[in-house]
Order: structure tokens, then C-alpha cells, then sequence
């Protein structure tokens, strides 16, 4: 696995988080397509997110079971979630806080 795929994933997933999980609260939140999307916008981003995260990470050949990053791939996986997170952080403790393509 290579570090850019390790990071990316790592992305993906983190991302992945607060929008699954404030859409399965039933909460509105952020994202690509609207400043203030409902629930299930939410669920259906982190849910793709997930799938996209797992697609970078790929599957094994020999047990059909999604790669682990292990070694100096698994510190970069960490440092894309880190940065990940630390961005929506940044992001979403803004109350006002759009994207630039958000007219709102």
C-alpha cells in the first residue's frame, strides 16, 4: 500500500464519521452539497465516504478481507485521520462556517 492511498483512506474515513453519526442522531450538519443538510443527506455522505475510504485501503486477493495499513503505512493512515479531523474541527466549530461553493 502505498502512503498516498494510506492517507487518503484514512481521509475518507474520518470524514466519514460526523456525518454518519449526526445523521443517525437525526441532526442537520454539513455537507459538499448543501450548508445545512437533513439526516438522511448525511447518512448517505458518511456511508460513501466509508466506501470510498475501504476502496483506497483495497482488498486482499488471498483472504477477500480489506487491507491494513501496517508498518510506516499505518502511521501515515493515522496522520490522514488526524488531519481529517482536525479540519472538520477547524470547520465546524464556526458557526457560520460554508464551503465556497455555498451560496447560504
Amino acid at each position: 500500500m502505498s502512503f498516498l492511498q494510506a492517507f487518503f483512506a484514512g481521509m475518507f474515513l474520518a470524514n466519514g464519521v460526523p456525518h454518519f453519526v449526526k445523521g443517525v442522531m437525526g441532526q442537520t450538519h454539513m455537507t459538499p452539497f448543501k450548508r445545512v443538510s437533513d439526516a438522511y443527506t448525511n447518512v448517505v455522505w458518511g456511508f460513501v465516504n466509508f466506501v470510498f475510504g475501504v476502496l483506497i485501503l483495497g482488498f486482499s486477493s488471498d483472504t477477500g478481507r480489506v487491507n491494513q495499513p501496517t508498518g510506516m503505512s499505518f502511521w501515515v493512515f493515522a496522520l490522514g485521520v488526524f488531519v481529517m479531523a482536525m479540519m472538520a474541527a477547524w470547520l465546524f466549530s464556526n458557526p457560520k462556517a460554508r464551503l465556497p461553493w455555498h451560496k447560504d
